[in-house]
């Protein structure tokens, strides 16, 4: 398994958005607008891109804390086959 985190310092996420932030579209943040805040797709797509490799993504965090997102792949030796057996 190869592991790889980033951790930031920010305001944290709170334990009622953490299991949507890896949603389409989602935006903890009401007050955001579209113009101004993103779309709620880059962690989607994160995710998407890890899964696809029969990994995993996760997320951790504490208000006033920051927040941590780890990945976690599989290692394959040379030869192997890849998602989908091929």
């Amino acid at each position: 398994m190869y592991k790889s985190q980033v951790r930031d310092h920010g305001p944290g996420i709170g334990a009622e958005h953490l299991p949507h932030v890896f949603d389409r579209f989602y935006r903890a943040d009401p007050a955001r607008s579209r113009d101004g805040g993103g779309t709620g797709l880059g962690l989607a797509i994160a995710a998407a891109l890890v899964e696809a490799h029969d990994g995993r993504i996760e997320a951790r965090s504490r208000p006033g804390e920051g927040t941590t997102f780890r990945v976690i792949l599989p290692v394959r030796g040379p030869g192997s086959a890849g998602p989908g057996g091929g």
